[in-house]
């Protein structure tokens, strides 16, 4: 019965309370600082799937990507101390982008604290900045209490972390306490008189430009946007890996707004007389480093749609800012009347012309052209395969060839966090099961969270994992190269066989050296999935001469020496 008063230890209390609020799976790093909450979980294994990782960082990016799939709360576990610390890294890029998210964390026992106990960390100081919510919960009978107001608060507003700390002897604590409801949902949605403000300025625009991004959408939202986009004759493009928010072989589609941004689509957002900004926040790799729009009065006129009513006027202040939630916003202007698109039509089929021409093949130095195995992906992978990747250079390939189409196929931390593209395949191959999914992967961003091929070979989780192989931190050593060059330090690596390392856990391993090995090898990768539900990996060794898909390490170098 509802708020019927039951007698529980803290622990069943916390795992009954994610019960009541929807949970169906949580990632962790076990610890016996919460012993308790696993002995509550072993009852509930059936509501609750359990997937233990390998290291706390891989638990909070799994918990991280699994809130950006399902736009539910991503529900992590993991121990005080060294644990925690490992997972601030998924709790940093939840804020940075907008991830619900709930990091549990075993403490020292409340008669321990203060003392510099083993372990022991002030976690309210330590995720202070990088949460939305830190607390500790000190009395069992509160954990209905603050397991509520943890899931609104991830899920409010901008979405994002929250961590809470779990008492050892809380959480063996026996108390009375009842079962609260299930969490709601609560958004902003835009008023009349925003709507009809903002009609007259796309009325009047001559250059406009849209620009998504952000989190809290849907494919409701998604498909909402596109007729709005469709009735208007806007060029629409997308913020930084946030690409699937928009068809991009859609004949509006302008390109991604981001780093190794089209030089032609950056003067495009700056020639632009209306930008309508909806979720994204017009951070530093959405600008250009706060370049495309001037701080604080952007030349153009500006519509900012956000879901935080903190974020809008934070940096760039506009003509009309508008607090609302995504699938609001996008139902309310799909169901506005158009405005006459007349000359603004050519405007926009330049954009996409020019987002055509920037993704025409590039060559590259070496026997294996990445672009091409971009292409085969293209080719080979339905509209609904899920693509994740970490930080660096290699991801420009991909975030520039290979065109998204459908909502929620792109998992990358816009936080620029290395590591990420193993775990997050790892978590959306568990939370859909039934869709193909590839981590794309540099080299030395793959050795950051590989381990986690344990974590998917153990619960069958047939992602395919690419690593781009080129023997160094590629990004770094392109700005060493231009700032210093010719003094390389600090950035070359020496790396395993790949191949063999998959197979060492329990995975298919491919080795590509030339471009035209690369489909066949693919293809039984794939098989291999299908058949063993494991996972498989194909290394890529390319020339690291090969450092972005417009230049090369001795261009960089050469036109470095000259300014030098």
């Amino acid at each position: 019965m509802k708020n019927e008063l039951k007698s529980r230890s803290g622990g069943q209390l916390l795992v009954d309370a994610l019960k009541v609020h929807g949970v169906d799976a949580a990632f962790c790093v076990p610890g016996e600082s919460y012993l308790a909450v696993l002995d509550a979980l072993y009852d509930a294994r059936e509501a609750i799937k359990l997937i233990v990782c390998r290291q706390e960082g891989g638990a909070a990016n799994m918990a991280e990507a699994y809130g950006k799939l399902t736009g539910k709360p991503g529900v992590c576990l993991v121990t005080r101390g060294p644990g925690a610390t490992n997972a601030a890294i998924g709790v940093h890029t939840a804020f940075q982008d907008s991830t619900p998210m709930i990091l549990f964390i075993g403490q020292v026992g409340s008669d321990f604290v203060e003392r510099e106990a083993f372990q022991e960390v002030d976690f309210r100081r330590m995720y202070g900045q990088m949460a939305k919510w830190v607390a500790s919960i000190d009395v069992a009978s509160r954990v209905p209490e603050y397991l509520s107001h943890a899931f609104h608060c991830a899920m409010s507003g901008r979405k994002g972390p929250v961590v809470l700390a779990l008492p050892e002897d809380m959480l063996t604590q026996i108390a009375v306490a009842a079962d609260t409801d299930p969490y709601q949902e609560v958004v902003a949605h835009p008023g009349a008189g925003d709507l009809a403000k903002l009609r007259t300025l796309l009325a009047a625009a001559e250059r406009p430009l849209a620009i998504l991004g952000g989190s809290g959408w849907n494919a409701a939202a998604c498909a909402d946007l596109r007729r709005f986009v469709e009735a208007n004759g806007l060029p629409a493009g997308c913020a930084f890996r946030f690409q699937d928010l928009f068809d991009n072989t859609h004949a509006n589609y302008a390109g991604d707004i981001g780093i190794g941004i089209n030089p032609k689509l950056a003067q495009r957002v700056k020639d632009a007389d209306l930008l309508l900004v909806i979720g994204a926040r017009l951070g530093e790799m959405t600008t250009s480093g706060y370049t495309l729009l001037s701080v604080p009065r952007p030349a153009q006129k500006l519509v900012h749609v956000h879901a935080g009513a903190e974020e809008l006027g934070r940096v760039y202040q506009g003509d009309l800012l508008i607090n609302s939630g995504m699938p609001q916003i996008a139902a309310a202007l799909a169901a506005m009347a158009p405005v006459e698109a007349g000359a603004r039509r050519a405007w926009t089929t330049s954009a996409h012309a020019d987002y055509l021409e920037w993704t025409k093949p590039k060559t590259m130095p070496g026997k294996v052209q990445l672009w091409d195995v971009v292409d085969v992906l293209r080719q080979r992978l339905p509209a609904d395969a899920i693509l994740t990747n970490g930080a660096g250079n290699y991801s420009s390939w991909l975030h520039r060839f290979y065109p998204h189409r459908v909502f929620r196929t792109q998992l990358a931390p816009t936080s620029g966090a290395m590591g990420y593209g193993v775990p997050a395949a790892v978590a959306a191959k568990i939370v859909h099961p039934d869709r193909i999914v590839v981590s794309w992967n540099g080299d030395g961003c793959f050795l950051m969270c590989g381990q986690e091929l344990a974590t998917a070979a153990q619960y069958g989780a047939g992602v395919i994992f690419i690593v781009v192989n080129n023997g160094m931190y590629g990004t770094i050593r392109m700005h060493q190269e231009r700032e210093y060059p010719a003094r390389v330090h600090g950035t070359a690596l020496v790396n395993p066989d790949f191949v063999l390392l998959a197979r060492a856990y329990g995975a298919h391993g491919e080795l590509v050296e030339e471009t035209g090995e690369f489909a066949a090898a693919f293809e039984r990768c794939l098989a291999a999935t299908e058949a063993s539900g494991k996972p498989a990996l194909i290394e890529l060794r390319i020339d690291p001469q090969a450092i972005t898909p417009n230049t090369t390490l001795d261009a960089l170098r050469a036109q470095a020496l000259k300014r030098h």
